[in-house]
């Protein structure tokens, strides 16, 4: 679990906003979600095909757009 602490001078919000970013980035939240219902491996391998097809389509269309 992310652990910030309060620097001196530090607002409640600012120090909020440091530990909402540090949870996103240790993935917490997003294991939570994964973790939530089981997902078989024939499904999850389904959605990671679907996800690299989408990437690839966003790399493609980025490309064309900058040349």
């Amino acid at each position: 679990m992310p652990k910030v602490e309060l620097r001196s001078g530090e607002s409640q919000e600012q120090l909020l906003r440091r530990f909402r970013k540090k949870v996103a980035k240790s993935g917490v939240l997003s294991a939570v979600r994964r973790k939530r219902w089981h997902v078989s491996k024939s499904e999850l391998r389904r959605i990671q095909r679907k996800k690299a097809i989408r990437r690839r389509k966003r790399l493609s269309r980025s490309k064309r757009q900058k040349n």
